[in-house]
């Protein structure tokens, strides 16, 4: 089932606010977060070694990008993205290693361009399958490009800083007999709660739907 075209919101600065304030407040919280893990057991699986509490409030990003999409065209989500990578990159200055905060700046960026090309292509079918296709295709370059860039070993000669602790060899997810590098383990379940999330978003998103006009694709978008 496809939706009619229709014309996009201007993108004035106070139609802006509301989403960089969000996209702000959501980086913010997740490079803070992050920093926290989660103190809890799954049956034999100790979470704390697998997640923090950050992974629960990224894909948050995904959601107001989505939503601004939606209301605004493909352009204005560009621009709130551009606010969530400047806050990315700075904050993970602050709190972590230039490494990461390499890591974390182009993951961010390139997942929310992906999320916003892919969103927009999709926008005129059903409401739910644009942002579940787009933020899982997102998820995906995300949590590759972050912990590929931030602890594999192959970006290491490039962008310096090894973590030995992340890079040495572990029970995969802590259960199995395979011994991988840790890292592997932190994506599998980084990755597992941006799905579950994403999938618990979808409620509040199409909740706010009834208060958006969806935006069109083609000559009318904003695609400044």
């Amino acid at each position: 089932m496809t939706q009619p075209r229709f014309a996009p919101a201007p993108f004035t600065l106070a139609q802006a606010a509301p989403a960089v304030l969000a996209m702000a407040v959501v980086v913010v919280a997740s490079n803070i977060l992050v920093q926290y893990p989660l103190d809890a057991t799954l049956g034999g699986l100790n979470l704390a070694d697998l997640l923090t509490w950050g992974a629960f409030t990224y894909p948050a990003a995904f959601l107001v990008t989505d939503l601004t999409n939606r209301r605004f065209g493909p352009g204005a989500a560009r621009k709130v993205v551009l606010v969530g990578f400047a806050l990315a990159v700075l904050l993970s200055i602050w709190l972590a290693t230039p490494r990461i905060a390499v890591a974390s700046g182009s993951a961010f960026l390139m997942a929310h361009l992906l999320d916003i090309a892919v969103f927009d292509r999709l926008r005129r079918f059903t409401w739910w399958l644009a942002p579940a296709v787009s933020s899982t295709l997102a998820s995906i370059l995300d949590t590759v490009l972050f912990f590929g860039l931030a602890f594999s070993l192959a970006a290491t000669p490039l962008l310096g800083y090894g973590d030995e602790f992340a890079t040495s060899a572990a029970p995969f997810l802590g259960v199995f007999s395979l011994e991988l590098p840790r890292w592997l383990s932190w994506a599998a379940g980084d990755f597992t709660v941006k799905l579950l999330v994403a999938a618990a978003l979808l409620v509040p998103y199409r909740l706010m739907l009834a208060v958006l006009i969806p935006a069109p694709t083609g000559e009318n978008a904003n695609r400044a």
